[in-house]
């Protein structure tokens, strides 16, 4: 019998160069355990960053709910490229030009601005210890020691949840920074019990950043949306920038804005690269 899930429509994208894959499941009783998650990403030109699923909402007052993974089968609350890629999805399949998403982060809104460039908002930065979180009272979480110190990284960084835990290191040249050999110390690092997202910035101007990101349960990624807002805010409350910046990434650039409104929106391109369905194969050995 063949498994649930092969046979389905799955849309290749990217936002911003962040490889998003994009299943959408209304409509049906069918979830994805992380053992599939995983298996998606081995069916030949599937390999992603995030895997957004889309679901029947639980509430009518939104248009349908995410389900977010990583590559590596571990859930993720937020992921602002990927949820321009589900809005995407949905103003392809049904001409909404805006959409909300339930997430696990809450209430997630999306609008179209043009046909390939997408908003969301991304809420309200979390800015309390536990809310992010780490695994103690650090004090000042613009400001914060890594301790114990993770040799050849910078001793000091700031600590923002958006949805998911962010280490912002502001650098002198982020291009520089050894993303391959620190990443994977500081994302599991005794201060993140839920591990954390690693970003190096580097300031070219009060509006102008570039970003590097090692992505918790993906690795060094082109993009990553929620850093991008999580270092827009820690680069405004430590001075170094005003509310709105362009973010560089290695896949594009991102415009972020910390909103009168405490909210942080994220603007950008979006790109489908191809559609597909799952294969039968892809899920030998799993059960159905």
């Amino acid at each position: 019998m063949p498994h649930a899930l092969a046979g389905r429509p799955v849309l290749r994208m990217n936002g911003a160069g962040n490889e998003i894959l994009v299943l959408d499941l209304r409509g049906a009783a069918l979830s994805v355990s992380p053992q599939e998650a995983r298996a998606i990403a081995t069916q030949a030109g599937l390999a992603y960053d995030q895997l957004m699923v889309i679901h029947d909402p639980r509430e009518r007052s939104a248009d349908a709910a995410l389900t977010i993974y990583n590559v590596d089968g571990s859930l993720s609350a937020a992921c602002g490229n990927g949820t321009r890629c589900a809005a995407f999805a949905l103003a392809r399949a049904e001409g909404a030009p805006a959409v909300v998403f339930e997430t696990d982060a809450g209430r997630v809104a999306s609008w179209r601005e043009e046909e390939f460039y997408f908003r969301v908002d991304m809420g309200r930065p979390r800015l309390a210890w536990r809310e992010i979180p780490l695994a103690r009272d650090v004090g000042d979480l613009a400001d914060v020691a890594l301790d114990p110190p993770v040799p050849g990284a910078p001793a000091r960084f700031s600590a923002v949840g958006m949805g998911n835990p962010h280490a912002v290191f502001f650098v002198a040249d982020a291009e520089g920074v050894d993303l391959l050999g620190l990443g994977p110390k500081i994302e599991r690092h005794p201060l993140f019990p839920e591990r954390v997202n690693v970003s190096f910035a580097e300031m070219r101007a009060r509006d102008d950043i570039l970003l590097r990101v090692f992505e918790r349960g993906v690795g060094p990624t082109k993009a990553c949306g929620s850093a991008a807002c999580a270092t827009l805010v820690a680069a405004a409350q430590t001075g170094r920038a005003e509310r709105r910046a362009r973010v560089r990434l290695p896949g594009g650039d991102l415009t972020i804005e910390w909103r009168d409104d405490d909210h942080v929106h994220m603007s950008g391109p979006v790109a489908l690269e191809f559609e597909t369905t799952l294969a039968a194969r892809t899920f030998e050995g799993l059960a159905a």
